[in-house]
């Protein structure tokens, strides 16, 4: 080979003066373009990712699943607006589905918050200066490489997040975030028979509790006010998020591979979003998230508030059946994890106490009908230290 047909410098891959990682290598470039060719998120991949895992997820509902559910909540809903006497509730359609189609009804709902943490995980970091690609190659190829691969990357985590809720999801509340109020209401009838086997609890039962849970919380979540805070609150959090290009090259070279199972240490290392996102909480999120939280502590205590009263109207309180339930909501799994890191919603056993603590200081305080004002008046929601003291909301309330 001639000199003149070699790539200049001594880096085997070629030139990096041009700020293009693979100048010399054109079928990576085409590569990294096509994974990248929809944006901060593949959604392709999300999708693909998504149903991975779901074993018979696309198979049909049940017949008598599906008409056993639709004629639960007609009862179901009669009961909530009679208990919510006073705030406007409109009856949605009940929709049975399957995992995989909760699975795509969950993307697609969800996707402007996903588009939104994408979007600010693109953004360089004002701080940071691009390196000298000649300075160091190997560095400069990492960089872009990664920079390249983030869309893959991060529609295989919210993929690998929504697929893991979806196969355990009983409706579409099950991640106590807004959807569309005028769409269907979606419960997953093999997910709900399932668990009731595992537990060996009266099935009509816990398809009854679901429908008065879902049917809570749609009631909670299309309240207005309710609905444009909280969404405004998680879209600011998944905004401020703040990049770390480095995070991974970093984690990958300090993990100790086991020579007998280099895959294992690899998938290892690879399951923990902040790494895979590249993604580290920055100052503007911790002063975000006592809203979220608080915004997230009021609507669960609201909800459970809610199912409780319906629950001892229509099921005489359903001890058995509401403790596994609730065990089971606050049980830690994998989802959870991405669910917390990707959107900042941590949905603990402590943010269940204070939400229902701060429900259960109002009543104590005045009375039920004050409860309501939660969704009746657009300037009762709590701040973060109302939540904590009831008696600092009742008193504003009552001032204002």
């Amino acid at each position: 080979m001639a000199d003149d047909d070699t790539p200049s410098g001594n880096f085997p891959f070629g030139s990096f003066g041009d700020g293009n990682p693979f100048g010399a290598m054109p079928f990576l470039g085409d590569i990294m373009k096509s994974l990248a060719g929809q944006g901060p998120l593949n959604w392709d991949i999300a999708r693909q990712v998504a149903y991975v895992g779901l074993g018979q997820g696309g198979a049909n509902v049940d017949p008598a699943a599906r008409i056993a559910c639709e004629n639960l909540a007609p009862l179901a809903h009669r009961h909530l607006a009679d208990f919510l006497a006073g705030v406007e509730t409109r009856e949605p359609r009940i929709e049975c589905v399957t995992p995989a189609q909760w699975c795509h009804s969950t993307l697609e709902a969800y996707r402007p918050v996903f588009d939104n943490r994408a979007a600010a995980l693109a953004q360089r970091p004002a701080s940071d200066v691009s390196p000298d690609p000649s300075a160091d190659p190997m560095a400069s190829m990492m960089n872009g490489l990664m920079s390249a691969m983030a869309p893959m990357m991060l529609g295989m985590t919210v993929g690998s997040m929504v697929g893991q809720l979806a196969a355990r999801a009983f409706g579409q509340y099950d991640l106590l975030l807004p959807r569309d109020p005028d769409k269907a209401l979606f419960v997953v009838p093999a997910n709900i028979d399932s668990f009731a086997g595992e537990w060996d609890l009266p099935l009509a039962d816990i398809r009854m509790w679901v429908l008065i849970h879902e049917l809570a919380a749609h009631a909670v979540l299309s309240t207005p006010h309710l609905r444009a805070a909280l969404i405004d609150a998680v879209n600011s959090y998944v905004s401020a998020f703040s990049p770390d290009p480095d995070a991974v090259i970093e984690k990958l070279s300090g993990t100790e591979i086991d020579a007998s199972n280099p895959m294992a240490a690899f998938q290892q290392t690879m399951s923990d979003p902040a790494l895979l996102l590249g993604a580290v909480i920055s100052p503007e999120q911790e002063a975000l998230r006592p809203r979220v939280d608080a915004l997230l502590a009021c609507t669960v205590g609201l909800v459970d508030w809610i199912v409780d009263g319906v629950t001892q109207r229509l099921l005489g309180g359903a001890p058995a059946v509401t403790e596994a339930l609730r065990r089971r909501r606050i049980e830690s799994s994998p989802a959870d994890k991405f669910v917390e890191h990707l959107l900042g919603i941590h949905h603990t056993r402590a943010t269940v106490e204070r939400g229902r603590s701060f429900i259960r200081g109002i009543i104590e305080r005045s009375s039920a009908e004050r409860v309501l004002d939660l969704l009746n008046r657009d300037d009762a929601l709590p701040t973060p230290a109302e939540v904590d003291a009831p008696g600092l909301w009742l008193a504003r309330l009552e001032i204002a």
